[in-house]
């Protein structure tokens, strides 16, 4: 497939009540194991490609050092590919629509696009996030390339559960905000409640991608509540770690 031909594909897998899987992956090896596993198609996650080259969260990796993980990835395998590229690696729409540029470049067809300011408190608002998400989209038309914007909101990552019932009014908000800026699709990690979930996927625009965690335990789940997108985040690294010092203890336990 060429890249346009793996972008159109990739925004065809998002399919309300029918979720798209990623099993979010960190380097180029991962992505060609999921690829022989059957995957549709491959997503990073933010945190797990900065933990395995060693840096924190949060845009700590240079953003040279992420792009350079991002084609290798697309250049092993043959499946549209999305990347974690948390808030941009910038704050003005003209330097982020730039950063995306290198992006698309590296041959990606998608990215998350997160409203969180990253490094600082609190969310941007709704205003200079769209502003930021119609810059990113008149970049993918100069590049030729129909990029599969999924707009996150931190909304409920930052709030307690409790709390989570009164934010789906402006998580809504943002929802047709971005949608009119141009994204294609709505990411809501941290929202777990099913009923919520399906409040959300029933009055919005744009398909909806839920975080496997908490009362997310299957895939399942996900279908139920009408999400178009189930994605792992970290899980898959963490467990990684997990299986790898595990296997070494087993293989260096006194006979």
């Amino acid at each position: 497939m060429t890249q346009v031909e793996k972008a159109i594909r990739f925004k065809q897998l998002h399919q309300k009540g029918a979720p798209l899987v990623l099993y979010n992956i960190w380097d180029a090896g991962g992505a060609k194991a999921l690829a022989e596993a059957g995957a549709s198609a491959v997503a990073t996650g933010s945190w797990s490609v900065a933990a395995a080259h060693g840096y924190p969260d949060g845009e700590a990796i240079p953003l040279d050092l992420a792009l350079s993980v991002v084609e290798r990835i697309c250049a092993t395998v043959n499946l549209p590919v999305t990347v974690d590229f948390e808030g941009g690696y910038a704050t003005e729409p003209s330097e982020v629509a730039e950063n995306t540029r290198k992006v698309i470049r590296a041959g990606a067809v998608g990215i998350n696009f997160e409203d969180r300011i990253v490094n600082g408190k609190g969310l941007h608002k709704v205003e200079a996030q769209v502003a930021r998400i119609k810059a990113i989209r008149a970049t993918a038309e100069e590049e030729g390339v129909p990029l599969f914007i999924n707009a996150r909101t931190d909304l409920f990552l930052s709030a307690k559960p409790d709390d989570h019932a009164d934010l789906v009014s402006d998580a809504l908000t943002r929802e047709a905000a971005y949608a009119a800026a141009g994204a294609d699709g709505f990411f809501v990690p941290g929202l777990t409640d099913h009923d919520l979930i399906r409040q959300i996927t029933e009055a919005a625009s744009l398909p909806v991608n839920v975080m496997m965690r908490g009362a997310l335990e299957t895939v399942a789940d996900a279908t139920a509540t009408g999400a178009a997108r189930a994605s792992f985040g970290p899980a898959p690294y963490a467990r990684y770690l997990s299986d790898l010092q595990a296997a070494y203890m087993e293989a260096t336990k006194p006979a």
